[in-house]
């Protein structure tokens, strides 16, 4: 039989014990504010079937996880949160369609919807099989900090552009509406090198070829160092091989070695024995993929402290 006084004893560490966990794990308030509404909403009609639709992104107190996307009032799209814009599929050609989009938190809240935007579908063209001309001309400039300002020369088709898509390392990151000749591009990093390349699109989807890039390095941020990335990278590939040509940065000593990387991985180090030679370098060397293959590829130098600078702008090359 157990003595009372053990008894009470097991009694009180008991609630000893409850009331300090109690204490320790005191549950965070729930979050019960919504983000704030995206901003800077556009729809332009890529095709006779598709809307792009892009927006800037929304604030929330903690964080937004995600957005969804509305066409006509209702959800059609849900994405993550560090996507800014989306292409809605399946459209009726010839239609006239409002689109809205609110953001997500990781709570579940959802913010009010944006103003919706109108976009109106062209209508199909029969066999349409002939792609619009390449982009002419294209230009960028800087428009402040981390913005952007592209300039071409319109495209020609045989029934009318519907689009122009701006593709940066050969992932498309803007839609301007085909009667456009100019886009603005926000959000760009401070010190980094990009480079454009522009594509005009048909009501059919037809894609004409790409225009010639365009080259933009951002202002470093206050107080940082400037871009070392090596200048005017241009790839050609032939016959299974891959021409570079390049201009190294000035890092006032001779560069060296450079890294190339190949669709974000590192390949190789490219290294000179002796001096350099004065000028643009050059490397060639076996593409080691099928013909038809896509590449992206980008270079740093290293530095006279050893360590290796800033990329250069993104060239995509097809393998022949």
């Amino acid at each position: 039989m157990q003595h009372p006084l053990a008894a009470r004893l097991l009694i009180t560490g008991t609630l000893l014990a409850l009331t300090a966990c109690s204490g320790a794990g005191a549950a965070e308030p729930r979050d019960t504010a919504p983000p704030a509404a995206p901003t800077g909403l556009t729809a332009t009609a890529g095709s006779a079937t598709t809307v792009h639709v892009m927006w800037e992104a929304a604030t929330d107190d903690r964080a937004v996880t995600g957005y969804q996307v509305l066409q006509d009032g209702r959800p059609v799209r849900e994405l993550p949160a560090t996507t800014l814009m989306a292409d809605v599929t399946g459209l009726a050609p010839g239609t006239r369609h409002a689109f809205a989009v609110r953001a997500r938190d990781a709570a579940g809240n959802l913010s009010p919807a944006t103003p919706a935007v109108p976009a109106t579908t062209p209508r199909a063209t029969a066999e349409d099989r002939e792609p619009p001309t390449a982009p002419r001309a294209l230009r960028v400039t800087p428009e402040g900090p981390g913005a952007a300002l592209l300039t071409w020369t319109a495209s020609r088709d045989d029934t009318r552009v519907t689009a122009y898509d701006v593709h940066q390392g050969g992932v498309r990151v803007h839609t301007a509406p085909g009667t456009a000749t100019t886009a603005r591009l926000t959000g760009l990093r401070p010190g980094t090198a990009y480079s454009f390349t522009l594509r005009a699109r048909d009501a059919a989807e037809n894609s004409s070829p790409d225009s010639a890039p365009a080259d933009l390095t951002t202002a470093p941020a206050p107080g940082a160092p400037p871009n070392t990335s090596p200048l005017a990278l241009a790839a050609a590939s032939d016959r299974g091989e891959i021409t570079l040509t390049w201009t190294p940065p000035d890092t006032g000593a001779p560069v060296t070695h450079h890294e190339l990387h190949i669709d974000g991985r590192f390949a190789t180090t490219i290294a000179w024995g002796t001096t350099p030679p004065p000028g643009r370098a050059t490397y060639t060397f076996p593409a080691q993929a099928e013909p038809g293959t896509t590449l992206t590829l980008t270079l740093r130098a290293r530095l006279p402290d050893g360590t290796w600078g800033d990329f250069s702008a993104p060239r995509t090359v097809i393998v022949r």
